[in-house]
């Protein structure tokens, strides 16, 4: 008898559990741009993520709360992340944009960062479901799954080219070749000048 009862209780507790924390079915789609997250540029530069989020209910929206990262080394990181809400089926696509500080995250490299250096973790978006627009009358339902995203970020090797400047001996005889030619030009006027006089005034008078 005892043995029955507590079997009873046991199936009770876990029908209150159950009925006290619902399951949802609701989920997003949370990418990163470019979608392998994976990024490179040489010290000194600036590079980034941009996102994708789809909201796959047909009927909760859903708010991004917050997004965190591992650390990074040899950089400064940057929060670009503008928290959306998005309605059920809609879509949220922000490319990053180095120029007006639009994306997921930006990671400005150190300008003494090894080439080949990598700093590698994972993005990490909190939320929450709601029966409607949050910011315009819905109700708060639960919080949704964090959705991990892996990153990560390469120190490339430097693709700038020095264009090699003409030396000053190529120069010193572009300015002589132009000098030489410019005497023989007036040189051969003046002796097509002289070979053909113009005839004097006194020797047209009748």
């Amino acid at each position: 008898m005892n043995t029955r009862h507590f079997w009873c209780f046991t199936l009770l507790a876990a029908v209150v559990f159950c009925l006290a924390s619902p399951l949802f079915a609701d989920s997003i789609t949370f990418t990163t741009l470019p979608s392998d997250g994976n990024v490179s540029g040489p010290a000194g530069s600036l590079v980034g993520w941009g996102y994708s989020l789809t909201n796959d209910s047909s009927a909760d929206w859903f708010l991004a709360t917050n997004l965190n990262s591992d650390s990074f080394s040899n950089g400064t990181p940057t929060l670009l992340f503008d928290f959306p809400e998005v309605a059920p089926g809609a879509t949220v696509t922000e490319a990053f944009d180095a120029v007006n500080g639009i994306g997921l995250y930006e990671l400005q490299w150190d300008p003494a960062a090894p080439t080949g250096f990598v700093n590698s973790g994972d993005f990490v978006l909190s939320g929450q479901w709601w029966d409607g627009d949050p910011f315009n009358g819905g109700n708060y339902i639960a919080d949704a799954t964090d959705t991990s995203l892996p990153y990560s970020a390469i120190v490339s090797a430097s693709t700038t080219s020095t264009v090699p400047e003409p030396s000053s001996f190529v120069l010193l005889m572009a300015a002589v070749s132009l000098i030489i030619g410019f005497r023989i030009s007036r040189n051969s006027a003046a002796q097509r000048s002289s070979a053909h006089p113009q005839p004097s005034a006194e020797g047209t008078r009748c």
